[in-house]
């Protein structure tokens, strides 16, 4: 992760049109680089090596950090909707609870997820009990 206000100009446009496309915001790498004004030289030098920090594609191992509230069956509820939607759960570390809340950071597997990322987590936050839910790395 880098702040886009440091990259150089060319890096941070191939971000963008990579961006573009797998939104479907442009049907095309054309229409994302004439919309960006950038050469489309430049973009294929840096297309592989330029990644979204949400970009589901790229994704091996999430880490995420939920807050729950302590009541009985709501981290079951957690990790049952991640095996539903194929997230593969590698780590699971919950601290005690203090305040009738506890926190909780899971590692996932996401190579056959079939959801992105973000509608993963807005499934999660969905569930009666997650009072928060966020990504805090990946790899």
């Amino acid at each position: 992760m880098v702040r886009a206000d440091l990259l150089p100009e060319s890096i941070y446009k191939t971000a963008l049109a990579k961006e573009m496309l797998a939104s479907g915001e442009v049907s095309n790498i054309q229409e994302a680089i004439a919309r960006l004004e950038m050469a489309r030289s430049t973009y294929y030098k840096y297309k592989d090596g330029v990644f979204s920090f949400h970009n589901a594609d790229n994704l091996g191992i999430i880490n995420i950090s939920l807050l729950l509230r302590n009541e009985s069956g709501i981290l079951s509820a957690v990790l049952n909707c991640i095996a539903q939607l194929k997230g593969n759960i590698l780590t699971i570390n919950q601290n005690l609870p203090l305040h009738g809340v506890a926190y909780v950071t899971l590692s996932l597997g996401m190579e056959e997820a079939v959801l992105s990322v973000n509608e993963m987590l807005t499934r999660l936050s969905r569930i009666d009990g997650v009072l928060n839910v966020e990504i805090i790395g990946k790899s």
